[in-house]
């Protein structure tokens, strides 16, 4: 079974403006999958879908979401109703801010739980029950290292990323047997211009264009995932990580 048989005609990249979401957008057109290209910048969306169509042959189709607002599922099942969706690929998690958990208002633990947690789980819950019923499909959820211990400074963050990395073992557990591959991956240090835009911020960088000491390259990320897509449950991603 091709790659476009198993995962098409349609891919949902969730967080697909830049970054490792972009890249995996990408490297699904390359394969013969359209995209659907999911974020909050409408500009930044149509110049990745415009390279994907200057450089494939596949057809896109860009969303603007705030996924951090109730309703935000519905809204993109909305936007999707009229194609078939064989991959949903959820990459568009909130970042940390390195605060104390009490210095932040908790109206922001509430937002990062809803992008982080909520909102994956009902697209799961959406697209999922059409790829059991065609016996294909397949379902990646972007996690992080900081979901394998509490620490400090990354509480609501921490914790929703220990949620996504059980929630992907668990839908894995259901689905794989029905021909639904489920991958979490969890992501070390990974050079995207959020991360240079966070330690910048923080002094750990002289310039937002400096690359992250240590931080994986894009490129391995991608090239490590697509090998994996169907070795589920669990990925841990680059060497640092395991």
């Amino acid at each position: 079974m091709t790659f476009a048989t198993k995962y098409g005609p349609w891919a949902l990249v969730a967080g697909a403006s830049d970054g490792v979401g972009a890249a995996f957008a990408r490297a699904i057109a390359e394969r013969g999958v359209n995209v659907v290209l999911l974020a909050r910048r409408q500009a930044v969306l149509e110049r990745v879908a415009a390279e994907i169509e200057s450089q494939t042959s596949v057809s896109t189709r860009t969303v603007v979401a705030d996924l951090a607002q109730p309703g935000a599922a519905s809204a993109i099942s909305a936007a999707t109703s009229d194609l078939e969706i064989g991959m949903l690929v959820y990459c568009a998690g909130a970042d940390p801010d390195f605060k104390p958990f009490l210095a932040n208002p908790i109206e922001a633990a509430e937002a990062m739980v809803q992008r982080n947690c909520m909102v994956p789980m009902q697209l799961c819950h959406h697209f999922a029950a059409a790829m059991v019923q065609r016996g294909s499909g397949g379902i990646v959820l972007f996690g992080s290292g900081a979901g394998l211990a509490g620490g400090p400074n990354m509480v609501a963050y921490g914790a929703s990323k220990a949620f996504d990395m059980v929630f992907a073992e668990a839908l894995w557990a259901e689905l794989h047997d029905k021909g639904v591959d489920v991958l979490g991956l969890i992501l070390g240090k990974t050079d995207t211009p959020a991360l240079r835009e966070i330690e910048y911020s923080r002094g750990l960088l002289a310039s937002p264009d400096e690359v992250p000491s240590d931080a994986a390259a894009v490129s391995d990320v991608i090239a490590e995932a697509f090998e994996n897509l169907a070795n589920g449950p669990t990925l841990m991603v680059g060497d640092t990580m395991r």
